[in-house]
């Protein structure tokens, strides 16, 4: 063979071992990508089974309260026990997914959610209301396993920009559950009232599954250590970045108040004269400013990535929008078009505040505390859910100017707050909140 030959047929060679090395990476690139979305997806059921648990059985509290002879006192604490179960046990769960593991503590939250589901809806058949509300205290206590320990799973599997994606998609998860779950509990009601109950657990079992087998934990080397030093520890991290934490978390527990507020006042609006909107049409008017949530979490989670200078910005944004918008509603809020418009954009705001805060306290420690940061920070965001519809309730029947003041100001002064204090560093990751430890 001479020399042009063997010159051609090693350059060939070089050519299919630089294509096959492309194709390999590129092969390879699609696998990781593939991979992450099917971690993505069984994350997001997580929130979802969350939502669905609670707010799936709003639209049939009327039809409880008329088939099991019920006062309304007692038909919402079906609601409230849940929300106070769930908000009282959560660090308890953080504790024990940083002792242990994250999937430890979630699929047997998850198993015990659907079952005690399965039982309060015994109870509803039954007429038994010990039963069903004992049933919702149980769902309660595993829901504390549920969403929050996933969002600590998040900040062990990914880093810088795949991160704020993954927090910013279980925010956008959530959001989604809130615009359905009425839709779906007033669909299911249509078979019977108590329908919702018995399809809540395959939804759990759907999450579970997902959980199982579609998410692998990364394993930890670190000891666990006793219950005394772990105690210390966390209270060392709120001495060092309490400064910045104790802020991030008031703000997340007000924009998830406001938000479940106002979406309750415009409930109660629609379906009183001149408007008598109930039921699906209800669920599809409060969609809107879900939707603007929804999407705008998702899309802040996919452009923050580690960018912590536009975190502060956009945590600012969103304040500012919920202030202004709110502050409007003083003048707007015998409008029904313009209150919408005002509350989808406050709704906007939300969506640009809580992955931002999502992606910095999830990073702002390491794993072998990140559970405990991350409950706390989740039952502060239950408070904030829990007292939103009673307390607009109550202001709103002293004035509805007065409770749009109310919460414009609050908004004011916790982006006040915010710009003041939470200042992360230019690039944020698993350091966030290091310039606040100075």
């Amino acid at each position: 063979m001479n020399q042009a030959s063997r010159s051609t047929g090693g350059a060939a060679v070089r050519k299919q071992t630089v294509g096959q090395t492309i194709g390999g990476a590129n092969k390879a690139s699609g696998s990781k990508s593939r991979s992450k979305w099917k971690e993505y997806t069984a994350l997001a059921t997580v929130p979802l089974v969350l939502v669905l648990g609670n707010s799936m059985l709003v639209p049939i509290l009327p039809d409880m309260e008329r088939q099991m002879k019920l006062t309304s006192l007692q038909s919402s604490m079906v609601i409230t026990l849940f929300s106070i179960a769930a908000g009282l046990v959560i660090p308890v769960a953080g504790y024990l997914s940083d002792r242990f593991s994250r999937k430890a503590v979630i699929i047997p939250s998850l198993a015990i959610y659907g079952a005690a589901g399965i039982l309060a809806g015994f109870g509803a058949l039954w007429g038994s209301y010990a039963i069903l509300i004992v049933s919702r205290a149980i769902q309660g206590i595993a829901a504390a396993g549920t969403a929050p320990i996933a969002m600590a799973l998040v900040g062990d599997l990914y880093k810088d920009g795949e991160e704020s994606e993954a927090l910013g998609l279980i925010e956008a998860s959530n959001g989604t559950g809130k615009v359905v779950s009425p839709i779906i509990g007033s669909l299911l009601a249509l078979i019977v009232w108590y329908a919702p109950f018995f399809a809540f657990p395959l939804f759990c079992a759907a999450s579970l599954l997902a959980v199982m087998f579609m998410l692998k934990e990364p394993s930890s080397n670190e000891k666990p250590v006793p219950a005394l030093e772990y105690l210390r520890g966390i209270g060392a991290e709120f001495k060092a970045q309490g400064r910045w934490l104790i802020p991030a978390f008031v703000a997340g527990a007000l924009g998830l108040f406001i938000m479940f507020g106002v979406l309750f006042y415009l409930s109660d609006v629609l379906e009183k004269a001149p408007y008598y909107i109930d039921g699906v049409a209800k669920g599809g008017v409060l969609a809107i400013p879900l939707l603007g949530l929804v999407v705008t979490a998702y899309l802040t989670g996919r452009v923050i990535k580690n960018n912590g200078r536009l975190m502060r910005i956009l945590m600012v944004t969103g304040l500012a929008l919920m202030a202004a918008a709110l502050g409007c509603g003083m003048l707007g809020y015998n409008k029904i078009i313009l209150l919408i418009a005002l509350i989808t954009i406050s709704s906007i705001g939300t969506g640009l505040l809580l992955p931002c805060l999502n992606t910095l306290i999830t990073g702002s420690v390491d794993r072998s505390k990140r559970g405990m940061i991350t409950s706390l920070y989740s039952s502060l965001r239950f408070i904030g859910v829990a007292f939103g519809p009673p307390l607009f309730t109550w202001l709103t029947a002293v004035s509805v100017m007065l409770l749009f003041g109310i919460v414009s100001g609050l908004s004011v002064a916790v982006m006040i707050g915010v710009w003041l204090l939470v200042r992360p560093p230019a690039k944020s990751g698993d350091t966030a909140g290091t310039n606040n430890r100075k």
